[in-house]
């Protein structure tokens, strides 16, 4: 099967690019720029911007099924520029769609769709779309999943996939950024320290991906719908990443700080960045502050329900092969 996948360059977009190549099928990259490690393994880029419908539907032409996982991420950035890549650019991803006649559109979202804030203890997918964001990206991707999920029909069918903290080795966000602010002494425990997050193997959330494409079709339970994505368990974040220190041989993280005196720095640096149009990422934000201090773990039953997704790695072997 011919299949495209938006941001093969990436961290999901390139392992979930590589597992189709393995399972036989033909498989174009489309991003800004290429990518000769993509080339290597057989994945042909097809350059263009998300942002500029004319690009998106010259790159879908002969495809038949489209894996959307490019996005622009981050914490902190121009609300408008995340609008035209998250927003327009899915919206420019379904016309496409719609042009060629590809079947399947299988969505990569995020959990902060519905993250208000407040804590979310094992919640499913009857969770509402949160009313109040922290930043432009949960926004944008909360707009852009609604958009897909609105697009579901006979000719076209869609689902939205939700990873959760995605980890691997080759992960170029999270850990690297912890044990940097580790090294660095950046780095405190906010709030109790006993909250519990979801994360999710990078081999996992892309079984997750293949799985649903997989039982895509007019009239399959997965079509129209959206799924949370995670492990076997959550884990207690600070516990977590003190593993992971103890893993690059550094001490653990024991000094707290009062999650309302972050959050509260957070909001100062944000209005400091805004008012005096500062360039680059504030040292602290409110989103950061909240998903630091609170819990967010969902349940994953639909998804193990509706196309058998069960994490293959496990937290313990996904610390092991994080390190190694």
């Amino acid at each position: 099967m011919n299949v495209l996948v938006t941001g093969a360059g990436g961290f999901l977009g390139r392992n979930l690019a590589l597992a189709l190549i393995s399972r036989g099928h033909r498989v174009w990259n489309f991003s800004r720029r290429r990518y000769p490690s993509l080339g290597k393994a057989g994945i042909e880029t097809l350059c263009g911007d998300l942002q500029t419908e004319a690009d998106v539907v010259s790159a879908f032409k002969g495809m038949e099924a489209v894996f959307h996982a490019a996005s622009r991420v981050g914490i902190w950035g121009d609300p408008k520029e995340y609008y035209r890549t998250n927003v327009i650019g899915t919206q420019n991803v379904i016309k496409a769609c719609r042009v060629h006649n590809i079947p399947r559109l299988i969505y990569t979202s995020t959990p902060s769709v519905v993250f208000d804030g407040s804590d979310i203890c094992g919640a499913d997918e009857t969770q509402p779309y949160s009313r109040k964001f922290y930043n432009a990206y949960s926004e944008t991707k909360a707009a852009a999943e609604q958009m897909v999920l609105r697009a579901n029909d006979k000719t076209l069918c869609t689902v939205a996939l939700r990873p959760h903290q995605i980890i691997g080795p080759d992960d170029p966000h999270l850990v690297p950024r912890l044990v940097d602010a580790a090294k660095k002494g950046r780095l405190k425990i906010v709030g109790s320290g006993k909250n519990l997050v979801d994360v999710t193997y990078i081999q996992n959330a892309v079984d997750a991906h293949l799985l649903a494409f997989e039982k895509l079709c007019p009239g399959a339970s997965v079509a129209g719908q959206a799924y949370f994505i995670g492990q076997e368990r959550p884990v207690v974040l600070w516990e977590f990443i003190n593993e992971i220190l103890k893993r690059h041989h550094l001490p653990p993280i024991t000094r707290k700080v009062p999650e309302g005196v972050v959050f509260n720095i957070g909001l100062f640096f944000e209005s400091c960045y805004k008012f005096l149009n500062i360039k680059g990422e504030p040292p602290m934000t409110r989103f950061v502050a909240l998903q630091f201090s609170r819990c967010h773990y969902f349940s994953h039953e639909k998804a193990k329900r509706d196309f058998g997704y069960e994490p293959r790695v496990s937290i313990e072997q996904a610390l092991d092969l994080l390190v190694r």
